[in-house]
Order: C-alpha cells, then structure tokens, then sequence
C-alpha cells in the first residue's frame, strides 16, 4: 500500500553531519523515502563515501559537498551551489554536532565552550539562515528539521556547553517556526536520546555501560540508527503539515523517570 503522505519525490534534502552516526541514519531514512539528498560535513572523504554507499542501497540521487557549519562563508557559496544545480531545496536537517569536553565549568575553558556553541547552536542559526531565504523566494514552503539532544531537558554534569547548545537549539526551533510560519517553512527538532554509533559501542558494551543503560533507559537498550528514520520523513514529509514549533523526543523512555 502506497502512503503518498510520506512520500519525498522531487524532493531535495541537505543534511548536514550526513555521513555518519544518526546524521547518516537520517539521511538514508529521506532517500528511502524518494527524495535527493547532499550529505555535507567538514571531511568530504567521509561524505563521498557515505554518498556512495547510500546511493547504491537506496537506488537515490546522493551527492557530497564540504562546509564547515560555523563558517558563513562556506555556507553560503554551498546553498549557491546547491540551488544553482537544483533550484531549490526543499528540507535541510541541522545535524553537524559535537560532545565537546566532559568537565566540570570551572575547568573549561572559553575556547571549548565556544566549539561546541558555534557548531551545535550556531552553525543551525547560519545554515538555517542561508536556506530559509531562497526557500522563501521559491514561494513553496520547506521543512527544516533541527537535531538537538535528551540533553535539551535533562541535565549532564560536566557536559555544561552540550546541553546549553542543544536547549538553545530547542528555543531556536521556536522562533524559526514562529517567524517563517507564514511562508510554510514548518521547523520541527528531534531530540535523540542514547543511540548506538561507531563512538559508543565500546563503553557500552561494558559493565558501566551496561549498567548505565538499565538505569536510564526503560526499555534497557540502545536505539539503532535506523529507528530514526521514520521520525525523519514525517517531519520532511506531508504527513507533518500541521506541525511546526514542536520537539519531538526519541529516546526509549528516559525522560519518562
């Protein structure tokens, strides 16, 4: 049975931190569901590899570009590039991120509390920016979909900068979607909670992380990339026009405690 709710044909989706972890679970989850996808991040490499192992498995349009999110420059001559060869996108995903230092605020430095801001808080507000306008101008609406983080509403000792990016990132999805409502750009945030990736699987598959996952998770295990998936194409596809504003946590029942 088709669900033509769902479906992203003729669509084309920027994703940002596209190449690996929930970025690239994401990314898969939107060529899946038709639509073309640019995986963009600091390392071309990494993206033009991930782009070819997403076309090939998905049969989609994939290509890779280079940006780093908190240089406006970059952003900018990559959104001219892509509208030059496309004419338009129509859903862009802010997942560039990092964990940054785990300590405590009085041993951080300024520095460290800048990286992480600009690229997790940041570098949405520029990419966000760069796209809103044309999609604007184009006069057929969009999606925008930001990645924040459980770590949005729940406290982290020593992760002071991640969880201050990742709740501003939830109040900035607010005011995008309040200010660009009017010309159909709906701005929804996933908020994921423990996820399996290439960076995690060690620490929890040991007795901490085992006994880490029993505490704070109900349903006592890790998502697995592929389950953000569906969240993803509902919130590019039609199947969410009436949302706009919202947070939508992810995360096996741990903000539930």
């Amino acid at each position: 049975m088709q669900l033509p709710y769902f479906d992203l044909s003729g669509k084309l989706a920027l994703v940002s931190g596209g190449a690996t972890g929930i970025g690239l679970g994401i990314s898969e989850g939107l060529a899946e569901a038709g639509a073309r996808v640019i995986v963009c991040s600091r390392r071309l490499e990494v993206c033009q590899q991930a782009a070819g192992q997403l076309a090939a498995k998905t049969g989609a349009q994939v290509q890779a570009r280079s940006c780093d999110v908190t240089d406006e420059g970059q952003v900018d001559s990559l959104v001219a590039e892509v509208l030059a060869m496309s004419g338009g996108i129509d859903i862009l995903v802010n997942c560039a991120g990092v964990g940054g230092s785990e300590k405590p605020i009085l041993e951080m430095s300024s520095l460290e509390w800048d990286s992480v801001i600009d690229i997790n808080l940041k570098g949405a507000y520029i990419l966000s920016r760069a796209v809103a306008g044309p999609m604007m101008e184009a006069g057929r609406g969009g999606r925008i979909i930001n990645v924040a983080s459980v770590g949005a509403i729940i406290a982290y000792p020593n992760m002071s900068a991640y969880c201050a990016s990742k709740g501003g990132l939830v109040q900035l999805t607010k005011v995008m979607a309040l200010e660009w409502v009017r010309h159909a750009i709906n701005v929804n945030a996933i908020l994921p909670g423990y996820f399996e990736t290439p960076m995690n699987t060690e620490f929890f598959a040991s007795e901490a992380g085992r006994a880490a996952i029993k505490r704070q998770i109900p349903m006592r295990r890790l998502a697995q990339i592929e389950e953000i998936k569906g969240l993803a194409i509902l919130l590019a596809s039609p199947a969410s026009s009436f949302m706009t504003g919202s947070a939508v946590v992810i995360d096996g029942g741990n903000t539930a405690w």
